[in-house]
């Protein structure tokens, strides 16, 4: 391939089956083609620069004429187009549901054109990732490479959507902040004033809504679609539908080159590891992992939160930059050319001076480990057990040791500190935080103490480590649980904590991963079951995975509660049909830590 220059070949309206028709920009390389595609498609704008095309030595987000001048000037023709019913395109928007078909439409027109030919590679952060897990599942002509960046639903009702049952929030926030940029409001002055009249916080404080009495009433289509995924709690077929649960097609995937890229700090760890293992096991096309420390879609940067990790936490400090790598991913689906890159490279977190930077910020540090695939080979699984004196150990707990219950009120949940979340601004963000109350977080009040203090919160601990502790994997709690009334949620989050130092005179608990279950769906998703009052039942609740390096005198912490709001919706513990709840009531929840229900997590510890 050659070509330096770009043409712009202008807007065409692609037609899709019903048709609908969708505004698609083409940019072409000089010479006579017909050149391999990179397609994007996005619902945030087709000319509007993506916030995540930056790198480390340029912060500037590149237009949509300059990204796609770094794949012409290498021979690609590059095609940006709006989604159904966002920008220029026609349609109504229906989020996530519509991107398969439409994905399938557009590639089959593109490789029709006589400036392609025949091979397609996709690229895409966030939405733009969902939208080619969508199109991947239906094996589109053409695809040959694609770059799933932060997104690409594995399961919705997983992560992403629901979380294991309970709502994740952000979906609220972002219905809010996208109905503003929705054509319908862009063209109505008076429903664009009606809708940022709205202070989406202080709406946060007034939960649970009800279709019409919501921040999203003005706009009939995102209020409906919002309610319809938080009213959808079981896992029926409205989870199973193209373009929410890839994990389904898995089987029958395109075989395109893939790369699932995601962060700690990110919502989509758990589907990027999820894609990447159940494509390899169906056999699809070659498969690559890239988890990192960032937030979402913020790869070049290197502090996230209140915590620095250092300047090798960049992509672009192993990578080039971000666009770099693409190119070489692709050049090496379309021509062949080498590409040496391990089949699974994650970031690694700690191993800093754990003192705080001039910028105010704890030097927690980390760095880049290849690995030959996901889980890591040779990581030991290894159970640490919750004891009813506070401590967190691989020894099991003793025979009849009390159980611990606690008493969570809806009313007043725990405030989410951090965390692996996006689009909750202004209400929430993410990152890694010391996990003590502040007046900067939702839901915190004076006095502003730790997390670990609240009587809501059982908080399990080592001892100060004497040796390094590198724990890289998948994380899952087991836990035997009950309580009083017919449901409630229990969540957990692992942290790592700094010993005491100057900087940091009470130490520093570091946020590495967290998790939360809805007790209904604990046995079986796709039939919920109420419970008795004091039913005990065991349960598995999946934190999303993690890479950290413990070091001596650190200790690992795991705390148990049943709340993390504003991040997921509250359970109301009443039995109440999802997101239609009128009623709270205060839940005694227990935990059990005797040897007959020995309540412990499960640790992935990968020697050094």
């Amino acid at each position: 391939m050659s070509g330096s220059n770009t043409r712009a070949a202008g807007t065409a309206m692609v037609p899709a089956r019903d048709g609908v028709r969708l505004a698609t920009d083409i940019h072409l390389p000089d010479g006579p083609g017909p050149f391999p595609v990179v397609l994007e498609r996005t619902p945030y704008g087709r000319a509007e620069p993506s916030r995540s095309e930056r790198t480390a030595a340029d912060p500037t987000p590149a237009s949509r004429s300059e990204l796609a001048r770094v794949f012409t000037a290498r021979g690609y023709a590059v095609v940006f187009q709006d989604n159904r019913g966002r920008h220029g395109s026609e349609g109504r928007f229906v989020k996530y549901l519509s991107d398969g078909q439409d994905g399938l439409d557009t590639c089959a027109w593109i490789t029709a054109q006589p400036w392609c030919d025949g091979r397609i590679c996709t690229m895409g952060l966030s939405y733009a990732a969902h939208t080619q897990a969508a199109l991947g599942c239906l094996d589109p002509p053409g695809l040959v490479a694609q770059v799933l960046d932060s997104g690409g639903f594995c399961n919705a009702w997983q992560g992403g959507i629901r979380q294991f049952g309970a709502f994740e929030l952000k979906q609220a926030t972002w219905a809010h902040k996208q109905a503003l940029l929705s054509p319908e409001a862009q063209a109505d002055p008076v429903l664009h004033a009606a809708l940022a009249a709205e202070d989406i916080r202080d709406w946060f404080t007034r939960l649970p809504w009800h279709p019409g009495h919501s921040p999203l009433r003005h706009h009939a289509d995102y209020e409906a679609y919002l309610f319809d995924q938080w009213r959808h709690g079981t896992f029926d077929g409205f989870w199973q539908q193209l373009g929410i649960y890839a994990q389904g097609w898995h089987n029958r995937y395109s075989r395109a080159d893939c790369v699932h890229m995601s962060s700690w700090f990110d919502p989509y760890p758990l589907t990027a590891t999820g894609n990447y293992i159940g494509l390899k096991r169906a056999g699809r096309g070659p498969q690559r992992l890239i988890l990192g420390p960032w937030t979402h879609g913020d790869r070049s940067a290197t502090c996230f939160g209140d915590v620095e990790f250092g300047p090798d936490a960049t992509v672009d400090s192993w990578a080039g930059d971000w666009r770099q790598y693409r190119l070489r991913h692709f050049d090496h689906a379309i021509n062949g050319t080498p590409n040496p890159e391990p089949a699974v490279r994650v970031f690694v977190m700690g191993g800093g001076s754990g003192r705080r930077n001039a910028a105010g910020r704890l030097e927690h540090g980390g760095s880049w480990l290849s690995l030959a695939d996901w889980p890591p080979p040779g990581a030991a699984f290894i159970p640490w057990h919750l004891h009813g004196d506070g401590t967190l150990a691989p020894a099991p707990p003793a025979e009849g040791a009390a159980p611990l219950a606690y008493d969570f009120d809806p009313a007043h949940p725990v405030p989410t500190i951090g965390g692996n979340l996006t689009s909750l601004e202004p209400v929430a963000r993410g990152g890694a935080w010391n996990q003590v109350e502040s007046p900067e977080f939702f839901g915190c009040a004076p006095p502003f103490l730790p997390l670990a203090s609240r009587a809501d919160v059982l908080a399990f601990q080592t001892a100060p480590l004497a040796a390094p502790l590198r724990v890289v994997g998948p994380i899952e709690a087991e836990l035997w649980v009950a309580t009083d009334g017919p449901d409630t949620d229990f969540t957990a989050k692992l942290i790592d904590v700094h010993p005491p130092s100057a900087d940091y005179p009470g130490g520093y608990a570091m946020l590495l991963t967290d998790g939360i279950c809805r007790l209904r769906y604990a046995e079986n998703p796709a039939a919920p079951r109420l419970r008795a009052a004091g039913e005990v039942v065991r349960i598995t609740l999946t934190l999303f995975p993690t890479a950290n390096l413990f070091l001596p005198g650190h200790r690992i912490r795991l705390d148990i509660s049943s709340s993390n709001f504003p991040k997921f919706d509250v359970n109301p513990n009443t039995g109440e049909p999802e997101g239609a709840a009128r009623r709270r009531r205060i839940a005694v929840n227990t935990v059990f830590v005797d040897a007959a229900r020995p309540s412990r997590v499960v640790l992935p510890i990968l020697p050094l």
